[in-house]
């Protein structure tokens, strides 16, 4: 049987829908009050049959931050996918999110150590792929620096990645995926599919900036077969193109009927907006919807390789990032019109 934390998040719902198309026997973890009707509504984009293919998931109440409701969860189970994380880029739950990313899989291994899991998969993320500015294309290989230009999303996925290594020290087979900006369908209001409803809603500014994208769906493929593989104790960039902001963005407003953003935002003027936005959300008590993290990542010019990742699946195909935004459009404007 395989466990898959984040089960409600973009890649665990995308890969819940995969296991169990595939037939596979899937135990998800979730909180008590979670809401399943954006799972089903995944289920609901790829398959017909989405209603039975729910069904054969089996819902387990647990809390990541207690290793002994972990341990119990894991009670017959040879597979685990820890997609489970805290997004944010309020400086305000920084302590909140680098505590349950780091702790949640420190727990997640030593349960997975303790009940002798045959393999463990780690979803991280390409924040926590070194930068060097004597490199072009950035590879798994590159040694991550602290620095001030890191966000604290970065500093815990790193602090993540840590324990899962130690795990693999201790005995615990694992892979570890790196994806980039990911494209896909999902809740609307959260995490990278949030880059739709802004582009749905319209946006007049840019920036030159430039990062990887990599569809979903090709995500989850890769880590399946990264399971099913003989490869362990790796980690690989899950990466499809690197794209300017500005082309992704063109290319969402041209599925949206919307003008393309024509202003260019300075890295003067984005750094004046995300401190009056600072102020704003402080005097408001609401998330900024721009903050010092995410202006660096707008101006970054990030190009990232998948030579490693190709060379394990050298007859993979990437989905190009013109066609999963034009899918995933497609999917947004289906569920904006209530279809």
């Amino acid at each position: 049987m395989i466990l898959v934390t984040g089960g409600t998040g973009l890649v665990g719902s995308h890969l819940l829908f995969d296991l169990t198309k595939s037939g596979k026997k899937v135990r998800a973890l979730k909180r008590s009050n979670s809401n399943l009707s954006g799972v089903k509504k995944v289920f609901s984009y790829y398959s017909g049959n989405s209603e039975a293919l729910f069904k054969n998931i089996e819902w387990v109440d647990a809390d990541l931050l207690d290793v002994y409701s972990l341990i119990d969860a894991m009670e017959g189970i040879s597979e685990v996918y820890h997609c489970a994380a805290v997004v944010s880029f309020d400086p305000r739950k920084e302590k909140d999110m680098i505590t349950f990313n780091v702790e949640s899989t420190a727990n997640m291994v030593n349960a997975a150590l303790s009940k002798q899991i045959r393999k463990f998969c780690h979803v991280s993320s390409i924040a926590t792929i070194g930068r060097s500015e004597h490199v072009d294309i950035l590879t798994e290989e590159l040694f991550w620096k602290l620095s001030p230009d890191h966000s604290n999303y970065a500093i815990s996925k790193y602090g993540a990645e840590r324990e899962v290594w130690r795990a693999s020290e201790e005995g615990l087979d694992v892979v570890i995926v790196n994806p980039s900006l990911i494209i896909g369908a999902g809740n609307w209001n959260q995490s990278s599919s949030n880059l739709f409803t802004k582009g749905h809603n319209g946006l007049r500014f840019y920036t030159n900036g430039t990062n990887g994208f990599v569809d979903v769906r090709d995500v989850v493929a890769l880590m399946i077969g990264l399971m099913q593989s003989p490869v362990k104790n790796e980690r690989f960039i899950l990466n499809s193109e690197n794209v300017s902001y500005r082309s992704f963005f063109n290319l969402v407003h041209k599925e949206f009927g919307k003008p393309q953003p024509s202003l260019r935002a300075s890295k003067l003027l984005s750094t004046i907006a995300w401190r009056i936005e600072k102020i704003r959300s402080w005097l408001t008590g609401t998330e900024p919807f721009i903050t010092r993290s995410t202006v660096i990542s707008a101006h970054s010019n990030n190009q990232f390789s998948n030579k490693k990742i190709r060379e394990i699946f050298p007859e993979f195909r990437f989905i190009p990032v013109a066609q999963a935004i034009k899918e995933t459009c497609a999917l947004f404007l289906k569920d904006k019109a209530g279809v």
